[in-house]
């Protein structure tokens, strides 16, 4: 699909997405679809269909005054993602932000701008800081990843159970990442108030992505400080004492980055699989008859509406031209993954069973997580079906918003009535749960580490604007 670029000032052919508008189909126009806004959130498909008419390739916006190429046919995706030699991460190449075409205060700029992490480097730097993630993430044992996932659940369902009603974004979905996260990661309370506010803040994209963003830089320098100082056995001790020999500033940037893919893309798993089960038809037979079919509703979303929808940024090594369309060294190319996963070029009539989806992206950057992230997704849907087997959405699955930005498929919230229940209250902390236990059989790369963490409280909140401060004030017992 890459053949040499053109002469370089050379008039794109006709057709092509560079020489011709998206949105009204007008040729000689320069309009860019955009990937941002509420008409975007509330119907990304179609802006999909409409620039599926000018190839795999298109130009779109992704802020005001931010360009980039959006790939959207799979298998030019796929020739992307698995060509380092043609296409590279590193956001330094990015020409538009460099030259100030595009402002450092752009808010997008959070979730583009270099960080020296595994997302972001190429060769043998992305070779080393990976393998301190992969060998540090594959000390978790999944029974003990899958116990505190039950725990931090039942804790969640039981505060929202006797009300008969809740948010399941803000006071499930969004709390039971953060809780595991916290736990795997060896991160206090108070810190993780800084990590959620941060996170959450860039992942939108709106005017306050950078105030949010130094405040998870505070947020991640004072875990790693901790961490250096006393190291337990969790992911941030077990990566400092890896053989690739980070950096504080390589542990902070590795450390935003597990969050990032952690946290708000894990919560968007588990909200669009629990809308796709209480909505769609084809699950409701088997819900209704006591079988859930979580691992085939996963499998549907992680096609159709995949967490992040629009991401995986690389930038071309030199002018070339991809399936038609001229590409720029130095412009951004985002993947998109929720198009390149529907492209009617795909067969695919039942997508449950189906893992030859791009949302863990592929190629070298391939999610390293996507195991645990999928094992967290399925126990906290099942969990949460097990004890509300009852529970609907409290409003028409078309009357939900989604969240503005063009990165991530997002719900706003995720309102559900259940006939209430009655929570017995514990007194025992169940077993597996007051030690975070390692796997007993870890990389031989990886020294051994202390094995003792401090348990940590559960969290909870109904309102998204300010839930990390609910989750705050929970943790710590008010």
């Amino acid at each position: 699909m890459t053949t040499p670029a053109p002469v370089p000032g050379a008039v794109p052919p006709p057709g092509c997405p560079a020489h011709t508008g998206h949105d009204n189909d007008a040729p000689g126009t320069s309009t860019a679809a955009q990937l941002y806004g509420p008409e975007f959130a509330a119907d990304p498909g179609a802006t999909y269909a409409r620039l599926r008419k000018h190839g795999s390739v298109t130009p779109v916006e992704i802020a005001p005054g931010v360009r980039a190429s959006l790939v959207i046919g799979y298998e030019t995706a796929l020739e992307v993602l698995r060509s380092p030699e043609r296409f590279s991460k590193d956001p330094r190449r990015w020409r538009a932000l460099a030259n100030g075409t595009v402002p450092a205060d752009s808010p997008v700029v959070p979730m583009m701008m270099y960080r020296p992490n595994a997302l972001w480097t190429d060769g043998d730097d992305h070779a080393r800081l990976r393998g301190a993630i992969t060998d540090s993430l594959a000390r978790v044992d999944p029974n003990a990843l899958r116990g505190y996932v039950e725990h931090s659940a039942d804790t969640l369902i039981d505060r929202i159970g006797p009300k008969g009603e809740a948010d399941l974004l803000g006071e499930y979905g969004a709390i039971l990442p953060l809780l595991v996260f916290n736990r795997m990661f060896g991160c206090p309370p108070d810190i993780g108030e800084k990590l959620v506010f941060g996170m959450s803040g860039i992942f939108d994209a709106d005017a306050d992505s950078e105030k949010a963003n130094m405040v998870l830089v505070e947020g991640v320098a004072e875990l790693v400080s901790l961490k250096r100082k006393t190291p337990k056995a969790d992911v941030t001790s077990w990566m400092m004492a890896h053989p690739a020999q980070l950096t504080d500033e390589e542990m902070m940037h590795q450390l935003v980055v597990l969050m990032g893919a952690g946290t708000e893309p894990q919560q968007n798993l588990i909200c669009n699989g629990l809308r796709l089960l209480l909505s769609d038809d084809r699950f409701a037979g088997d819900l209704a008859g006591g079988s859930l079919p979580v691992e085939d509703a996963l499998d549907e979303v992680l096609w159709t509406d995949p967490p992040m929808a629009n991401y995986a940024i690389h930038y071309p090594l030199n002018d070339l031209t991809l399936d038609g369309t001229l590409l720029r060294e130095g412009e951004p190319i985002l993947i998109s993954l929720a198009a390149a996963n529907t492209d009617p070029g795909l067969v695919a009539d039942r997508r449950g069973g189906n893992r030859a989806h791009l949302a863990w992206s592929a190629g070298p950057h391939t999610c390293p997580a996507k195991s645990p992230a999928r094992l967290i997704a399925a126990v906290a849907v099942e969990k949460l079906l097990d004890r509300l087997p009852d529970v609907q959405l409290a409003t028409g699955v078309e009357r939900l918003e989604w969240r503005q930005g063009p990165f991530h498929r997002a719900l706003a919230a995720l309102p559900v009535r259940f006939p209430p229940i009655t929570v017995r209250v514990a007194t025992d902390t169940p077993s597996g749960v007051s030690e975070w236990n390692p796997n007993p059989a870890p990389s031989s790369s990886t020294p051994p580490a202390v094995t003792s963490t401090e348990r940590e409280p559960a969290s909870a909140n109904t309102d998204r604007q300010h839930w990390w401060s609910f989750l705050g004030r929970w943790w710590r017992g008010q």
